[in-house]
């Protein structure tokens, strides 16, 4: 772990604590790790960003926190804890005490997550039955209350609809709804602006800091958005292949981006004065996990690269509450 972030975990505990996390992925005859040695925290009322591409093991981070990872996925190694309780040693039977009650997560695609013939207002109420024993009758009035928290327009007569005669917007509303339902501790936020127009996303956004505000919610929201990342986040993780290779505070990483995949990253978002011209794109694309390279993981499309690339960097300090993972730092040359 870097000083930035043991600095950062001293003196307060963190709603979730993620220690050397390994993820393998089970192909032919060997595994590929889909997540390797990857550490991270957030704590009360924080929003953490983890960005990447699509492929850097964003949503498997994800998923590996609600031990509901694809059947050729495990978990290989690290810890994950909750509040100081280890999640990867509890039953099954435990997690789904767990999960909807102090972890939720608002899916990437809420067309797929849903139920296609329950209507929304079942749907939303459900943790209210399935936690609290609650009455079907009285979970959908606490839905159509949650519906109304969350912005949507007529939540009475939206709660006698089905998913179908929901917007992607729409969508979206009703599965943060459904996850803010019993209050969590932690709310993972899965990619949850993808393919909504700039308006709707905007309304997510804000409504995620609501809730934020409102609850006290400690949020990791996972985002290939950099201009998300820079309006929403106090921390942020940028991962690539599998690995963190930067780390540190908003305002600190983006003064001083330090890894050239940051700085890449960086160079191709868009903004509101930039010209074609102006974006760049980054060569390549990213490595299989059965085929990484030994040394680091960006090199084959870094414009830095010199020889000491070929080892795995260290994770070093840049700053206080900045580290990236890259020889650069060491060398003298960033």
């Amino acid at each position: 772990m870097s000083t930035a972030e043991s600095d950062r975990r001293s003196g307060q505990r963190a709603v979730l604590e993620i220690d050397h996390l390994t993820v393998e992925l089970a192909g032919g005859r060997r595994a590929a790790r889909v997540v390797d040695d990857v550490s991270l925290a957030v704590f009360p009322r924080e929003i953490v960003g983890l960005i990447g591409e699509s492929g850097s093991g964003k949503t498997m981070t994800a998923l590996s926190i609600l031990r509901l990872l694809p059947r050729a996925a495990s978990i290989a190694g690290g810890e994950i804890r909750l509040g100081g309780a280890s999640l990867t040693s509890m039953s099954e039977a435990e997690l789904r005490r767990i999960r909807g009650r102090r972890i939720a997560m608002i899916p990437q695609n809420p067309m797929s997550a849903m139920n296609p013939v329950l209507r929304i207002g079942a749907q939303v109420g459900e943790p209210y039955v399935l936690h609290r024993g609650v009455r079907w009758t009285d979970a959908v009035a606490q839905a159509v209350r949650l519906l109304r928290d969350v912005h949507l327009p007529l939540p009475e007569e939206r709660a006698v609809e089905y998913p179908h005669q929901f917007s992607g917007g729409m969508q979206q509303r009703a599965m943060t709804a459904m996850a803010i339902a019993l209050e969590p501790q932690l709310l993972i936020a899965d990619e949850p602006t993808t393919a909504l127009d700039v308006t709707i996303q905007a309304q997510v956004l804000r409504l995620l800091l609501e809730i934020r505000d409102r609850h006290g919610t400690a949020t990791l929201l996972i985002t290939h958005d950099l201009g998300v990342i820079a309006e929403m986040c106090d921390w942020v993780y940028v991962m690539y292949a599998g690995r963190i290779l930067e780390q540190g505070s908003v305002e600190r990483i983006f003064a001083r981006p330090s890894h050239p995949y940051t700085q890449a990253l960086m160079r191709a978002t868009p903004t509101v004065d930039a010209t074609d011209a102006d974006l760049a794109s980054i060569p390549g694309s990213i490595p299989s996990p059965f085929e990484l390279p030994a040394g680091c993981r960006f090199a084959d499309r870094c414009p830095s690269r010199f020889e000491r690339c070929e080892r795995e960097p260290l994770l070093l300090d840049v700053e206080a509450s900045h580290s990236a993972r890259c020889w650069l730092l060491e060398d003298g040359r960033e």
